[in-house]
């Protein structure tokens, strides 16, 4: 990791009728690495990665992605289907300039990359995906284990429409949302997320990209072909280990998959110590010219 971290500056980017809230760190001519955060997370949850990747050289942009900015807020359902969240991913990237970047991605921006390098890998340079696992393998170990089923009933609860997810999440305090992070996250970071998802609307939002897709884990994401680095962490309370290690079946590019023992879901917030290195490895051997 780098000995100098970089500065972390804020950013306001539009895309059609939306202004999304991000993160930026290292030299506007970077090579750039877009950061997509999961549930129920923000931009921030890179806080200690950002300038890691910015002291590398690199111009790394992480975004309060659709829902989660204020200002990129839709109302429908339908406007938060991984398509839209894809390319919405590709305009932060032009943005920036970037006719090929790389992307790192957590949580529910994992099904986002994986959609997203299925779909256009001419525009990747690489890709690292922490916790998720490439959706056909997650569906696949779903459909033939039932641990892993069973991993996923929060998923059918945060589907339901019916307000039940917000009110449960938000109640008593929000304490079961703040249970969500198990303790792995700072507690700082946590009264944040909180505070912005607990704000009229946001929760819904971010509730919504479980609700667009068709079925649980009906992501449209195709074999690989970009050199990809997968991480997991061993104690994922959500994302089983045979998800995980089969995962490698749907990638033809470079591949190398890292299971983190003793580590749980929140790989960029828990041990950020552990994966930036790894990142930063993968980047340098697959970077551009």
């Amino acid at each position: 990791m780098a000995a100098d971290p970089t500065p972390v500056t804020r950013l306001r980017l539009t895309a059609g009728p939306y202004t999304f809230d991000a993160l930026a760190s290292g030299p506007a001519d970077g090579e750039v690495v877009l950061l997509l955060h999961g549930w129920p997370e923000f931009a921030d949850c890179w806080h200690a990665v950002l300038p890691a990747l910015g002291a590398a050289g690199y111009r790394a942009l992480a975004v309060d992605q659709r829902g989660y900015s204020p200002d990129a807020r839709p109302p429908r359902i339908a406007d938060y289907a991984v398509p839209e969240l894809v390319a919405d991913a590709l305009t932060f990237a032009d943005s920036q300039g970037a006719e090929r970047f790389h992307v790192v991605a957590h949580d529910w921006g994992g099904m986002v990359a994986w959609a997203l390098a299925g779909a256009h890998p001419e525009r990747l340079a690489s890709l690292t995906v922490l916790a998720t696992p490439h959706p056909e393998a997650l569906n696949r170990a779903a459909a033939g284990d039932p641990e892993q089923h069973h991993r996923l009933d929060y998923v059918r609860f945060f589907r339901r429409p019916d307000g039940a997810a917000e009110a449960s999440l938000l109640a008593d305090d929000a304490a079961r949302l703040r249970a969500v992070y198990g303790g792995k996250v700072p507690a700082e970071l946590v009264e944040s997320n909180v505070r912005r998802l607990a704000e009229p609307g946001a929760l819904t939002a971010a509730l919504n990209w479980y609700r667009a897709p068709e079925s649980v884990i009906s992501v449209p994401a195709g074999r690989i072909a970009v050199p990809t680095l997968f991480l997991w962490g061993s104690e994922d309370v959500a994302l089983g280990r045979g998800a995980a290690e089969s995962t490698g079946e749907w990638v033809d590019g470079p591949y190398r998959f890292e299971a983190l023992e003793g580590v749980s879901h929140w790989l960029p917030e828990e041990v950020p110590a552990r994966v930036t290195p790894q990142i930063l490895d993968h980047l340098a051997a697959h970077r551009q010219g």
